[in-house]
């Protein structure tokens, strides 16, 4: 999704127009994510950028997002670009604790029993 949002309405107010765009983008984020994963990939990332023109555009994260396009209404903006491209992820397996450093109480409780 690639697209630049517009904040004035004749008939809608601004506050009800922010609403409608953080919708839409929940409605893109949930399509997006229904999609099948291709076979090596975990779940679906987001590259996001954000700008208040798409030559501005910076590199944010996923949960900037709603926080960037509240900013945009409080400074009263007219417009705002918002990109969000979908890319396939692997999560990477969490490293092994050392040994020692980390005590199973799952054993710990069943021997109490």
């Amino acid at each position: 999704m690639k697209k630049t949002f517009k904040l004035s309405h004749p008939k809608i107010k601004t506050p009800r127009l922010v609403d409608g765009m953080k919708h839409e983008v929940k409605k893109y984020l949930k399509r997006e994510r229904n999609k099948a994963l291709p076979e090596n990939a975990d779940y679906w990332d987001f590259d996001c950028k954000f700008g208040h023109t798409e030559q501005e555009a910076v590199v944010i994260t996923l949960a900037q997002i709603n926080t960037s396009i509240d900013e945009v209404e409080k400074l009263e903006l007219e417009s705002f670009y918002l990109e969000i491209l979908a890319k396939p992820a692997k999560r990477n397996p969490k490293p092994k604790a050392e040994a020692g450093t980390e005590v199973d109480t799952t054993e710990e409780q069943a021997s109490e029993e």
